[in-house]
């Protein structure tokens, strides 16, 4: 059976709406639309580039829960509601993810909050854990792929 767990963040948000911030499913993490909140404190910055900054030290925390990081992520959405907040952006996501290059999208529309100012969602794959290099057995390499 593949595991299944869910990550909080402990984001107010989380148990009013009743989600995880992300969730593990098997190799697979779901990171939830994660915005510029610092959830320890519950404040926001009113610059997009600083939210986008916290988006991704939020999105950052939930993947090393997860044992990933962003150089696991695959895919991401990002989410504005006014479209020319996403340039200045840029520069931020392209620190985080210039060398990945995960798949990408954004989207124009209303956010729950009208103080964010963009939300990003991620999609990582795990890394896959070494294989067991083999055993000495009797003076041989041992083959545990049982090739």
């Amino acid at each position: 059976m593949t595991e299944r767990r869910s990550i909080l963040s402990g984001s107010t948000f989380e148990e009013q709406i009743g989600y995880a911030r992300a969730v593990v499913d098997g190799d697979w993490v779901h990171v939830s639309g994660t915005t510029g909140f610092d959830y320890a404190t519950m404040t926001i910055s009113e610059d997009v580039g600083e939210q986008a900054e916290q988006c991704l030290r939020n999105i950052e925390t939930a993947l090393s829960e997860a044992e990933c990081t962003l150089a696991d992520v695959v895919r991401v959405r990002y989410l504005l509601p006014d479209r020319a907040d996403f340039e200045p952006c840029w520069p931020v996501l392209r620190r985080a993810f210039g060398q990945v290059r995960p798949a990408a999208t954004m989207l124009v529309c209303g956010l729950a909050d009208r103080r964010m100012k963009i939300e990003i969602e991620a999609y990582a794959r795990r890394p896959a854990a070494s294989p067991p290099r083999g055993r000495i057995r009797g003076g041989d390499r041992a083959d545990v792929t049982g090739a």
